[in-house]
């Protein structure tokens, strides 16, 4: 890539010098930002900007918090600009989004409506730079660190010619879909990694390494058939419920995620916080915890740490190390939770995301068991499988992260001037894919925003 052959300063703070040929000035000069409110709940489309852009929501059952009623909400056109920018010091959420459809989103948000000839996404790109580098959360003001519509039109942006702003959309619009179908490619090697992990623990816990041995039915739905060596009996008959309340705060306090058991950092009084800690239940190393209140999002895990962990859950601890060996149930527990074995013993109210595991029915739950050797030989050997596809992953992760920053990187350098894509050539064949747009692409994005 070429740069431009001359330079101008452009009077931006974060943005100091643009192409000799291309203007500066405020966005009011390109942009208006009218507020035409939903009286009378006239238009139903609900639309929302989050980490996707901004997508339709079900008036019926929305994503994110929601009002009683959608008259005092503001309509939008397409081709339009869509901003949020209140809270900016928080550096996780959505900012900016480009409209695609007449619909109606928050009156807490900023629309601007485009004056005269331009091209909506070359702007829309130029606003997304700034929100991924962060631009927006150092500008706002008040206690909520808030922009409003009139401190936006304010502020000077870069404004090449039209047939410029055309030839640096279409380049970006390819770029970013060749980018964006590696990540998704990427993503769905990761998904099936995962998959194929689980699937060889599963194999290993339930039949053991030599698959060509004698086999027999097991009798239990979830284990199938096992070699003929093997039983089957039920949790109670090897582990014990325990229950011991601190009666005191000040000791490490153990969280159960999917990624095991963690210390809490209640310093941060970030997540769930209890009023004290002193209502909590000890955990000792070579002990489980399990999070059988929520058969969905819960997990379990095998503590090597000395601490407390919350009352609700379950704290389990072997009674027959002699013939059972702890990494293999492990493994056993945690392929229950991953295949939502658990999950169909359970009871509650799922759609309120209460769906737990009942003492009686964990008691009775039925568990393969091994000989003690096979027990040691499988757990190592699933630790030795987890071990190299997670490397694996490991691996692929780093790829999608530098193709992230290259994304973002061309984006950057495109829309700001520093590399000049005018003679670029588009293959015909990649022009299709060009037509993906950046702002609807990232699939794996949360929707956790308000309406």
């Amino acid at each position: 890539m070429l740069e431009y052959a001359e330079y101008a300063p452009t009077g931006i703070v974060w943005e100091k010098s643009m192409p000799a040929h291309w203007k500066s000035d405020k966005a009011k000069r390109f942009f208006m930002s009218p507020k035409v409110i939903n009286k009378g709940n006239v238009e139903k489309n609900v639309m929302s900007l989050t980490l996707r852009g901004v997508i339709r929501n079900d008036i019926d059952n929305p994503i994110g918090l929601a009002p009683a009623d959608y008259s005092t909400y503001q309509i939008f056109e397409a081709n339009e600009l869509v901003f949020k920018l209140i809270d900016l010091e928080n550096i996780s959420t959505s900012r900016v989004g480009i409209v695609n459809e007449r619909g109606i989103m928050s009156s807490a948000y900023i629309r601007l409506k485009p004056i005269g000839d331009i091209n909506i996404r070359y702007f829309y790109y130029q606003y997304f730079d700034w929100y991924k580098r962060n631009i927006f959360n150092g500008l706002g003001a008040g206690v909520r660190q808030t922009l409003s519509a009139s401190d936006l039109l304010d502020l000077n942006i870069v404004c090449p010619p039209r047939t410029e702003q055309d030839k640096i959309v279409e380049f970006l619009d390819w770029k970013v879909a060749q980018f964006t179908k590696f990540v998704r490619e990427k993503k769905a090697e990761i998904k099936l990694l995962q998959e194929y992990k689980t699937t060889l623990i599963n194999s290993y816990i339930t039949r053991g390494l030599d698959q060509s041995i004698d086999v027999m039915d097991s009798g239990v739905d979830w284990i199938g058939k096992i070699p003929s060596s093997w039983n089957v009996d039920t949790i109670k008959q090897h582990f014990a419920i325990k229950k011991r309340i601190a009666g005191e705060e000040g000791y490490d306090v153990l969280s159960i995620t999917q990624q095991g058991l963690k210390v809490k950092d209640i310093t941060k009084n970030e997540g769930q916080m209890a009023n004290s800690y002193a209502n909590y239940q000890f955990v000792y190393p070579g002990e489980f915890a399990m999070n059988h209140m929520d058969l969905i999002t819960g997990f379990v895990d095998l503590s090597d740490k000395f601490g407390v962990t919350s009352p609700d859950y379950r704290v389990f601890a072997l009674v027959d190390d002699k013939n059972c060996y702890d990494r293999y149930y492990l493994r056993v527990f945690q392929t229950c939770y991953k295949r939502r074995i658990f999950y169909k013993f359970g009871k509650g109210a799922a759609h309120q995301g209460r769906w737990r595991l009942p003492k009686d029915r964990f008691l009775q739950f039925q568990i393969p068991v091994p000989p003690y050797e096979d027990q040691v030989i499988i757990a190592k050997k699933c630790d030795d499988i987890e071990r190299i596809i997670d490397e694996a992953i490991a691996g692929i992760k780093t790829e999608i992260g530098l193709i992230e920053e290259l994304r973002m990187r061309t984006i950057s350098d495109v829309v700001t001037g520093k590399i000049d894509v005018r003679n670029v050539e588009i293959p015909e064949y990649e022009r299709g894919l060009s037509k993906i747009e950046y702002n609807n692409s990232n699939e794996e994005a949360s929707e956790d925003e308000e309406l």
